[in-house]
């Protein structure tokens, strides 16, 4: 097979933690330039400049492959999410900080977020499962902030917390579109603006 441009040189024993996260990189590109269907296991072990025994050696297939980068990423959001929440006690800010940890996901680098919000595999069950529970996670830590300082009922701070996820999560993609027209700190602080004017609108408890 001819090597792509980008195919790192073969020949160099790793430690296996530092395969699997050499393997994942080279998986993320061709995922992201490519989509699923069209990415071939030949070539992610060709970019990250490896055997395909070597690759099944980590990976027994390419859905395995797919699905270990989705959870890393997936797990990446949740925590920026949790740290925003956890970062001040002052609720306006807190709202701020999780528009901005959605907008930061959406810009990382190597656009991980398309395998996160815009995967050609969002009908096969286990990757639909870990999308549903990544929004579902972030929606419960919004919501449990929102319970705890109102007196709406749990289910109507997690439709409020799924709200706030959606409107996040969209904008911040369109904003990426349509780089160029908006910086991102002032997109960040339209929206989070615009949340806080409907989540701050509800009486505090205490």
């Amino acid at each position: 097979m001819t090597a792509t441009p980008d195919a790192r040189p073969r020949g160099t024993r790793l430690p296996r933690l530092a395969r699997r996260r050499q393997l994942l990189g080279a998986a993320q590109e061709v995922f992201v330039a490519q989509g699923y269907h069209a990415a071939a296991m030949d070539e992610i072990a060709e970019r990250a400049g490896v055997s395909k025994p070597v690759l099944y050696q980590h990976f027994p297939g390419k859905l395995e492959l797919y699905l270990a980068l989705l959870d890393e990423h997936a797990e990446g959001l949740v925590q920026r999410v949790r740290d925003a929440l956890e970062s001040t006690p002052d609720n306006k800010l807190r709202v701020e900080r999780t528009i901005e940890a959605f907008y930061d996901f959406v810009a990382g680098e190597g656009e991980a977020y398309r395998l996160v919000f815009e995967s050609d595999l969002r009908n096969v069950a286990p990757v639909r499962a870990r999308v549903e529970r990544t929004n579902q996670q972030c929606a419960e830590m919004i919501a449990q902030v929102i319970q705890e300082d109102t007196g709406v009922s749990s289910d109507e701070a997690h439709l409020l917390g799924m709200g706030l996820v959606g409107m996040a999560e969209v904008s911040a993609r369109y904003w990426l579109s349509q780089r160029g027209t908006i910086p991102k700190d002032q997109a960040e602080r339209l929206i989070a603006r615009l949340s806080w004017r409907g989540i701050g609108g509800f009486p505090r408890t205490t």
